[in-house]
């Protein structure tokens, strides 16, 4: 799944391609890409023809534009969501679900092959800038207005592992899988440990490699798995390369030599290594 650094690169995308353009009659292919869209996708369509995008902000995994309405087209990309800029008349993808023609001879293609993402036209909530339905999900650790002191207290406050903690997206958002196993790995904490357990040093270091990751995945567009991300270009992110963690059963550890474990978590799998990273009641 897409996290806060692919979804941060879409935004920029979107930024230079996608702002002070009217969008034309839009298109819904699949009526299950607006399914959070409660009046229909009729609905949706005529909110946004004619309109213009104003700004892409994003909180977390949740990306949107600002429309001089006042509303805000929220996109969340789900498991395989891309959003595209293609030149009108370019042969459809295989998985388009929704086409938003724009005046400059572009158009916005949100593209899925596994439907989990949505989109939907929202009003804003109790904050003029964020949508209504985002209103409850936390900042995340590259928001400017995120306090690190103010996480750090509510993280030793739980009664969790860390690693759910950091999954909670009220909590923290934008973490998902892959950055929270590579953060862990740097701070050396096994994902079972727990939250009520953490001095204030350990759990300001976890945040700071949270950051870090994030930042390095940033730097190299995200991190692509069997091709489903890419950013408005269709272009793939490269962090995949400096993956320490996610994804590297039985390879070396980087720091130790040891193989590094798969173990199930959530309905999906944790990354670690035995050696750095203890599990709790184990042996040293």
């Amino acid at each position: 799944m897409p996290e806060l650094p692919e979804v941060e690169v879409v935004r920029r995308g979107l930024t230079t391609h996608a702002l002070g353009r009217t969008v034309g009659a839009v298109e819904v292919l699949h009526p299950r890409s607006v399914r959070r869209h409660v009046p229909g996708a009729a609905d949706f369509a005529a909110r946004l023809e004619g309109r213009v995008p104003t700004a892409a902000r994003r909180r977390g995994k949740y990306l949107w534009l600002s429309l001089d309405s006042g509303e805000m087209l929220l996109t969340h990309l789900g498991m395989s969501g891309q959003m595209l800029v293609q030149p009108q008349g370019k042969p459809d993808e295989k998985h388009l679900r929704v086409r938003l023609p724009l005046s400059d001879g572009q158009e916005l293609r949100f593209v899925d092959q596994r439907t989990f993402g949505h989109l939907l036209v929202d009003a804003p909530g109790e904050r003029d800038d964020v949508p209504a339905s985002v209103d409850h999900i936390a900042l995340d650790p590259l928001d400017p207005d995120f306090v690190p002191e103010v996480f750090v207290r509510a993280l030793r406050a739980r009664r969790t592992e860390v690693k759910r903690a950091l999954l909670d997206q009220s909590l923290i958002s934008g973490v998902g899988n892959i950055y929270a196993d590579e953060a862990l790995w740097r701070a050396r904490l096994h994902w079972s440990r727990s939250t009520r357990g953490l001095s204030f040093a350990q759990a300001t270091e976890l945040l700071g490699h949270v950051r870090d990751v994030m930042n390095e995945a940033l730097e190299v567009g995200g991190t692509t798995f069997d091709g489903l991300y890419v950013d408005v270009n269709g272009r793939s992110g490269y962090f995949e390369r400096g993956l320490n963690a996610y994804g590297r059963e039985d390879r070396p550890c980087g720091r130790c030599g040891a193989p590094i474990i798969r173990e199930a978590f959530m309905n999906r799998s944790s990354f670690s290594c035995p050696r750095c990273q203890r599990a709790p009641g184990t042996r040293r």
